[in-house]
């Protein structure tokens, strides 16, 4: 029993410890040709499309739309992107999206999809690409129950890493606007002290933050 206490003394002197620590570092980098913000008029809007290829990658949907909140926080009009995707259908599923600006200039030619966008008053398309992986795990964790109760001890780490990229495309002019890349990286702790108590680096919240605030002081609404 004596034992017992012991370590789980220990263990809560580790989470006072950690529970300081447990934080995520983002970085920002960005490219636009000019210093100028993209000017947009208050009654044209923003799309924001996570990248997908059919059966095996996607950006993920809650992301996209994590950022697409912070982006209409401010006065940016955002049009949901499965409200896009449906609209123009079927040129932005993931077998048929464009990945790159000459295929872009190619499906604008078509008179049918311009004219559902310029109906929409899309004026810009922002691509986000990328995902939040584990990079790494350590630590063990065991439980155990018995007749006179039970409990986990022991203690685990593991470390993620966001990386998103979002470039812009003008759909009028038919050219990249700018990029910006966001990567946020951090470690979570799970510390077995007779409940197991998870402490989360947020990670992901943090690159969607960073990304859709810097994203919205890109445009200018005039």
């Amino acid at each position: 029993m004596t034992k017992a206490i012991g370590k789980l003394g220990a263990q809560l002197g580790l989470l006072m410890m950690l529970l300081g620590g447990c934080s995520a570092t983002t970085t920002i980098d960005e490219y636009r040709p000019t210093d100028q913000p993209i000017v947009i008029n208050s009654d044209e809007k923003v799309v924001i499309l996570g990248r997908r290829d059919a059966g095996h990658y996607e950006t993920d949907r809650e992301f996209i739309e994590c950022v697409a909140d912070k982006v209409i926080n401010g006065d940016i009009k955002v049009l949901p992107e499965q409200q896009f995707i449906d609209a123009i259908y079927p040129w932005f599923e993931p077998r048929t999206a464009p990945k790159g600006l000459p295929r872009l200039k190619r499906l604008m030619q078509q008179k049918s999809v311009k004219a559902k966008v310029d109906s929409l008053s899309i004026r810009y398309l922002v691509w986000v690409d990328g995902s939040t992986e584990t990079t790494g795990k350590g630590g063990s964790m065991s439980c155990a129950i018995g007749p006179g109760g039970g409990g986990c001890f022991g203690f685990a780490q593991w470390d993620k890493l966001s990386v998103y990229e979002a470039t812009v495309w003008d759909l009028n002019e038919l050219v990249e606007k700018g990029k910006l890349r966001v990567d946020s990286e951090g470690t979570s702790y799970l510390i077995g002290a007779v409940a197991p108590i998870p402490l989360l680096t947020p990670v992901k919240n943090d690159a969607c933050g960073s990304l859709g605030n810097q994203l919205k002081l890109f445009f200018l609404v005039e």
